[in-house]
């Protein structure tokens, strides 16, 4: 029955055609699965973002303006534990996944008083993108499907491609591109990330300390940025270094 419901479900997905679409597709998911609300979304300031970021919902209207409003997007907790795991999980686990806050918990209780409860969210963090989860949620004191959660783990999966599919469309024409560094120029920047001086890196990889610099600010302006911790951190978010890279001795 599992497996069957599963087929149905990403079939609807593959049908959907525009963002309209996408919504129906995902009231009827929380249909058949049992939950009420749901989420696909980047975590971001929506207020601010660009075209291409993915923002769909069908959260009660006065929780979405005040959750906008204030640009939760970046700080809620929800997405902050989202940050920490691949795999779905019970937003009533989120304390044993990331430090709640007093403001978290203040949050979290102010949602529950706009009719929104316990939830399921599903972490969806590609490289070079901003990170972003598909969110399932019941009002207050309605229980969770348990045994649907493994079949929302997909669902969740599948409707964020295709948000991503459908709003990469929607992307301004010409934006750039992610930069892309040479081989050197990433050698400079994991060495840096890992502490080394330009003086230090120059002996490691056997040439200048000035070649070492330049390869350093090519790097910055390639990213558009001016200090080498800025660099190391958009290295790090599209994947060109991996905290593996850096922590590895």
């Amino acid at each position: 029955m599992g497996m069957h419901i599963v087929g149905q479900l990403i079939e609807l997905i593959d049908q959907v055609g525009c963002a309209d679409d996408l919504t129906l597709a995902m009231i009827e998911i929380c249909t058949t699965l049992g939950f009420q609300f749901f989420a696909l979304t980047h975590h971001v300031d929506i207020a601010s973002a660009s075209a291409s970021a993915i923002r769909l919902h069908n959260y009660p209207s006065r929780w979405a303006d005040y959750y906008d409003g204030n640009a939760l997007g970046v700080s809620d907790p929800v997405h902050r534990a989202s940050h920490t795991t691949s795999a779905g999980f019970r937003w009533s686990h989120m304390a044993g996944m990331i430090p709640l806050t007093a403001a978290d918990k203040r949050l979290l209780a102010l949602g529950s008083e706009h009719g929104i409860g316990d939830g399921y969210t599903v972490p969806a963090n590609v490289p070079g993108e901003a990170l972003g989860s598909c969110s399932f949620a019941n009002q207050a004191g309605r229980p969770l499907p348990e045994a649907m959660l493994p079949i929302a783990q997909l669902a969740g999966t599948f409707a964020f491609e295709c948000a991503r599919r459908l709003w990469s469309v929607r992307t301004i024409d010409g934006e750039e591109k992610a930069p892309v560094l040479t081989d050197r120029q990433r050698d400079c920047i994991l060495w840096a990330a890992r502490g080394k001086s330009d003086w230090e890196i120059s002996r490691i990889l056997g040439v200048s300390e000035e070649t070492v610099a330049v390869h350093i600010r090519q790097g910055c302006e390639r990213y558009g940025v001016n200090k080498r911790t800025l660099l190391a951190i958009r290295a790090l978010f599209d994947g060109t270094l991996t905290f593996t890279d850096i922590l590895r001795r």
